[in-house]
């Protein structure tokens, strides 16, 4: 299995390695946000295999917050997965009684999941700063960006929460999700995750005006 995580495609620039676990997952990632902006419930068996990717992924590169995200990720997959599918009598879709409607988060709402992100990111990336640094000296590498490693866990954690309850919100989420991963690869020496981050920008925009579309029209 190390073998097959760590196998290289090629290498680029200074010797900076191109994994074909970084390819993989890049596409299997980039197929599951297409499928979420379009509106399909597909996009959560996609899900599925991406997470187990990304956990490798993670693991490989010593990015324990992002690593730790993964189980938490897929049994939020399962809960979308599910409240997608089986709306209840006031949340069914005006095209189609089997799916859930796209909704809004009111303000106080909003409000308290910001506070939340900087709360939360601020005691995760603290206590990474211990791990490798203080606990379990040798035992784990310590993670090289912890702050910027636990922004982008929070973040994912509130952006993959009211997707799985079909809020315009997320998608809001998820461009900073973008924003904040971009850097956090470049950082670590990802390759092919960059360029996927650039592409879930472009995506980010386009499901924002198209949900609020879904919105309108009680969809």
């Amino acid at each position: 299995m190390h073998d097959i995580i760590n196998y290289t495609l090629f290498t680029i620039g200074n010797d900076t390695p191109v994994l074909l676990i970084d390819l993989i997952t890049s596409l299997f990632g980039l197929t599951c946000v297409v499928l979420a902006g379009r509106n399909s419930k597909y996009n959560f068996w996609v899900g599925y295999v991406y997470t187990a990717l990304l956990f490798l992924m993670f693991w490989n590169k010593h990015l324990y917050a992002s690593l730790i995200l993964q189980p938490i990720s897929l049994g939020i997959n399962i809960l979308g997965h599910y409240r997608w599918t089986h709306p209840k009598k006031d949340e069914e879709s005006s095209q189609d009684h089997n799916s859930l409607k796209v909704s809004m988060l009111t303000w106080p709402q909003r409000v308290f999941a910001i506070v939340s992100v900087f709360v939360l990111a601020l005691f995760w990336g603290w206590l990474l700063s211990l791990l490798g640094n203080r606990w379990f000296v040798g035992v784990f590498p310590a993670d090289p960006v912890p702050y910027l490693d636990s922004c982008v866990t929070v973040l994912i954690l509130v952006a993959q929460f009211l997707s799985a309850l079909k809020k315009w919100d997320c998608w809001i989420a998820w461009l900073l999700v973008n924003i904040t991963q971009l850097w956090l690869h470049i950082s670590v020496g990802h390759v092919f995750m960059p360029v996927v981050c650039s592409l879930y920008l472009v995506n980010g925009v386009i499901s924002l005006y198209s949900w609020y579309r879904l919105y309108s029209r009680k969809a």
